[in-house]
């Protein structure tokens, strides 16, 4: 498994893309574009990239690691 290069939330920018989700989870740029289309990932698409809003990735790897979050 990689290693995270990403250090602390607030330096993602607002959107992230599959290599922004990558290199934060330290996984395989393949497993980030993968994740970037399963149900329940919370991407979306604009034109022809699918990118991840940065909020909403935060409370998917909440929910992915037992974390609670009240909205």
């Amino acid at each position: 498994m990689n290693t995270s290069s990403i250090k602390n939330f607030d330096e993602l920018p607002l959107f992230l893309n599959a290599q922004l989700v990558s290199r934060t989870l330290g996984v395989s740029p393949s497993s980030a574009y993968e994740l970037l289309h399963e149900d329940g990932f919370p991407s979306l698409r604009i034109g022809s990239r699918l990118v991840v809003p940065k909020e909403q990735f935060r409370l998917w790897v909440e929910r992915q690691t037992g974390g609670t979050h009240e909205e």
